[in-house]
């Protein structure tokens, strides 16, 4: 039994989201206690078995591991080809250990319940799919797959309160507004992705990713009668900018604070935890290994826009009196850190340099899924109390709520990058990395960080310090236990990153290491 397990690993754990659908399907609707529990137990499964796969793959081995193919699409010459390397396994452990918590962190939704489970179920399917892929079709299948759930969750559940003014002045809930930009947003960016991957697989006759590192990159022949190099540019950019819509880079990002601020507050911990890391993790899988030359020859584009992510999300969000606002900007601000290394590796491939500016930018996605998705969760609850997302309505509530406003420190705090904890470790690394490759455009990033510092002390000091409020005596009360089944996790992996990082950077390292020397 242990073996088949282990040799259809990435199967089960890609494929058991949809078991849960099935098993959900079955209960009766209203029963919602019971598909409460039902799903978060059927989500605890995937994370199982990521468990497993992370123990089982062996970080010295070089290449990808617990491979299985399948024919899929013969015709096209495309299959169901999955397989994991560190980059994409430390992908997978985020993924199934938020998809839980989010859930967790939903037992207050009343309305639907039943849909709105089975609907994380099949994002968490999309995004596995996205990370576990090695044929660039069924890429683009899960790529596109993952759109649809969290549109829903979006537009059906959430922010009641606000409307949006649209073409010729009507007006319509700003959750439906921010739902359907999300949707166009991504939607544009995959059309150019799509056209670009039929046009390779057409080319190189083959969809297989690990073929067409070898087959894409080694063509030199003139396309429909244009230079190759022409041709690579154009789909270079078709495929960076699909990914950087989703990272999102600055000025691809004003979909984000719009989709975030409406969004259920378990949607914005998937959203910010692992939606935006398909974008990153686009760039590593696709852009650098099938386009070197490109990538090295536009890294410094690259480095200014996400230079500008960083400075423009940071003072973006220290300008926002909403919180959740205030955090969804903070996302294009930390995500900047990660385009910045993948800038700086792409550019100076063969350098120590570039490995660790490389390995600091997925281990920020990884950080930053940890402390994003904390700080949205404890915007939802205290939402949940005050009914308001408002910094002004708050002040003072230290006193009240004294365990939760030493956890928000906490995990601020590892938001800014505070030694000893997680965040200060990946963005050290990108930035000790990148500072040989692109001084100037690294010593811009401090103008960013600077202001990280500001608009996370803001926040704190609105919500918890100064007067208090007094409108809340008696209306705030503490954060309960199952809440803090969903923070302490998070808060426990921010620390032991923060104290002892080489147990997931080591994982990462060595693939950062293979990826590079594959340019």
């Amino acid at each position: 039994m242990m073996d088949f397990i282990i040799s259809n690993l990435l199967t089960l754990i890609l494929f058991t989201p949809l078991l849960a659908v099935l098993v959900l399907i079955l209960l009766p609707g209203e029963q919602k206690s019971l598909l409460r529990w039902t799903a978060f137990v059927l989500s605890l499964i995937p994370l199982l078995l990521s468990l497993v796969l992370w123990f089982e793959f062996d970080p010295n081995q070089a290449g990808f591991q617990f491979q299985y193919k399948l024919v899929w699409y013969s015709a096209l010459n495309s299959s169901y080809h999955v397989g994991v390397d560190g980059i994409s396994l430390s992908m997978v452990l985020l993924t199934t250990l938020l998809t839980p918590l989010a859930i967790l962190a939903s037992f207050t939704i009343e309305d639907r319940v039943k849909v709105y489970m089975a609907l994380f179920f099949l994002l968490e399917l999309g995004m596995l799919g996205v990370f576990l892929s090695l044929d660039l079709l069924l890429f683009f299948v899960f790529w596109e797959f993952g759109l649809v759930p969290m549109y829903f969750l979006i537009n059906q559940w959430g922010s009641e309160k606000g409307e949006r003014e649209v073409w010729g002045g009507a007006k319509m809930p700003a959750r439906v507004y921010a739902s359907f930009k999300f949707m166009v947003y991504t939607m544009a960016g995959s059309l150019g992705l799509l056209l670009a991957i039929q046009m390779i697989g057409g080319v190189a006759g083959t969809f297989d990713i690990l073929e067409l590192y070898q087959r894409w990159t080694s063509l030199n022949q003139p396309l429909f009668g244009i230079q190759i190099g022409a041709v690579k540019s154009i789909a270079f950019w078709a495929f960076a900018i699909a990914f950087a819509i989703k990272v999102p880079v600055w000025p691809f990002h004003t979909w984000l604070p719009d989709a975030h601020t409406e969004a259920p507050t378990a949607g914005s911990m998937i959203l910010a935890g692992v939606l935006l890391k398909l974008g990153a993790y686009g760039f590593l899988r696709l852009v650098l290994p099938l386009y070197p030359y490109e990538s090295k020859f536009f890294a410094g584009a690259l480095a200014f826009l996400a230079v500008m992510a960083i400075i423009f999300g940071a003072l973006a969000a220290y300008g926002q009196d909403d919180f959740k606002r205030l955090v969804a900007y903070s996302s294009v601000n930390h995500m900047g850190f990660v385009v910045l290394g993948i800038a700086a590796a792409a550019f100076a491939a063969d350098t120590l340099d570039a490995n660790i500016a490389l390995s600091g930018a997925v281990l920020q996605m990884f950080n930053h899924g940890l402390s994003a998705a904390g700080m949205f969760f404890l915007v939802g609850v205290i939402y949940e109390r005050t009914h308001t997302r408002n910094l002004n309505e708050m002040g003072g509530l230290f006193p009240l709520i004294p365990v939760y406003g030493g956890i928000l420190i906490f995990t601020s705090m590892a938001s800014l990058g505070l030694p000893g904890l997680n965040g200060f470790v990946s963005e050290f690394l990108v930035v000790r990395g990148s500072w040989p490759i692109f001084t100037l455009y690294t010593a811009l990033a401090m103008i960013g960080l600077f202001f990280t510092g500001a608009y996370i002390l803001k926040g704190i000091k609105q919500v918890l310090h100064g007067p208090l409020n007094e409108h809340w005596i008696g209306h705030v009360s503490e954060i309960n236990a199952r809440e803090l089944m969903v923070i302490v996790p998070l808060m426990v992996l921010i620390l032991a990153i923060g104290v002892w990082p080489s147990w997931i950077l080591g994982v990462i390292n060595n693939a950062a290491a293979a990826l590079l020397a594959g340019l």
